[in-house]
């Protein structure tokens, strides 16, 4: 965690004495503990995490990289390090602070600091948390083994006359059972002709019939880290349409994991998918982006879009999931994310993805 925080002084603006990081994601990353309180006040020669009550144990007994203290006034405490530490100017989380709580601490602050409300310090955060270490890299593939055991599981639980919502909790269940500290995000669970709808809400009334696709998009989180993979299946024998439509998805995805690697963009990688399903005629279904960051967000930087202009990095975990929605008959889309590196890339899913046929 120490070179967490060296990296990110070192990536801040010289005059910026100090960095103030108070939202629960950014403060766990560079504490490596969980909270839903507390301020993170960072100077280049010392840290400190000023902490409530309900927290001080747990943050005593576990932080290691800050001097942990008890809040009691918090600005007149962040004002004495301020003196202490002949700080004067604050970088603030730009892309996470409220504009009531910048008013606040302009408000009990501003006598005695000034503030750097550009995007310094959210951008610094950013550099640092999309190049993934050893240490979350192993949390994010444990993350996902959890999700692919709880795929394998419902492959045998999904059959016709099941509803949407049986899987989506069946599959939620599973994955808490296997020791996920929560889901990634809310379980995708469709059938039928909801499956063209890419974050359809599962229903407790639609059930699956003989001959529809059945659409899941689903993740596990260990200790902060998200998982993230979809897979679409077909009960009983698929259309010839339907067999089309999986295998252009497929190959499309193929063709841009083949492409990923450090230094191309993400507008190229998503191009690498999306020229292919426009070429096979199906140009307007596919109507997101081909990928997102995943870490301790489901969703951050770098993405794959046609708007992505920034390059991959070697250590960055991005999605590759093209898909094909065609209204009123079916959807596909296949999900896979991926370690990026200097030559290619290292998948991180390992469940199949041919055509499985329940």
């Amino acid at each position: 965690m120490n070179d967490r925080i060296e990296r990110l002084m070192a990536l801040l603006p010289c005059d910026a004495d100090c960095a103030l990081i108070s939202s629960d994601i950014n403060r766990r990353y560079f504490t490596g503990m969980l909270s839903s309180a507390g301020t993170l006040l960072v100077f280049r020669e010392k840290s400190y995490l000023i902490i409530d009550f309900r927290y001080i144990e747990k943050a005593r007994n576990t932080v290691r990289n800050c001097e942990v203290i008890l809040q009691e006034e918090l600005y007149s405490q962040i004002k004495k390090l301020l003196a202490k530490h002949s700080a004067k100017r604050i970088a603030l989380e730009s892309m996470e602070l409220t504009l009531s709580k910048y008013e606040q601490l302009r408000e009990k602050l501003g006598d005695t600091a000034e503030f750097d409300s550009s995007n310094a310090l959210s951008k610094a955060i950013y550099a640092c948390r999309t190049v993934k270490d050893s240490s979350e890299i192993e949390k994010i593939r444990s993350a996902q083994r959890i999700a692919e055991e709880a795929f394998s599981h419902i492959l045998g639980f999904i059959r016709e006359g099941v509803t949407e919502r049986d899987i989506q909790l069946e599959l939620d269940f599973k994955m808490q059972r296997l020791g996920a500290e929560e889901l990634s995000f809310p379980t995708i669970a469709l059938t039928g002709t909801s499956t063209s709808m890419p974050h359809g809400v599962p229903s407790a009334n639609r059930k699956v019939q003989k001959g529809d696709f059945v659409l899941m998009d689903f993740g596990a989180v260990i200790d902060g880290y998200h998982s993230d993979m979809t897979r679409t299946v077909a009960v009983g024998n698929p259309s010839e349409e339907m067999e089309r439509v999986y295998n252009i998805v497929l190959e499309a995805q193929e063709m841009a994991l083949a492409a990923v690697r450090a230094g191309i963009t993400g507008q190229r990688l998503d191009a690498v998918a999306r020229e292919h399903i426009a070429n096979a005629g199906y140009g307007e279904n596919f109507g997101h982006s081909l990928g997102h960051g995943v870490g301790m967000e489901i969703h951050e930087y770098p993405g794959a879009s046609p708007n992505s202009t920034p390059v991959l990095r070697s250590g960055n975990v991005v999605t590759v999931e093209p898909g094909i929605y065609l209204p009123g008959k079916f959807g596909v889309r296949i999900e896979d994310f991926v370690l990026v590196t200097d030559n290619g890339c290292e998948n991180l899913t390992l469940a199949p993805k041919n055509m499985i046929i329940l």
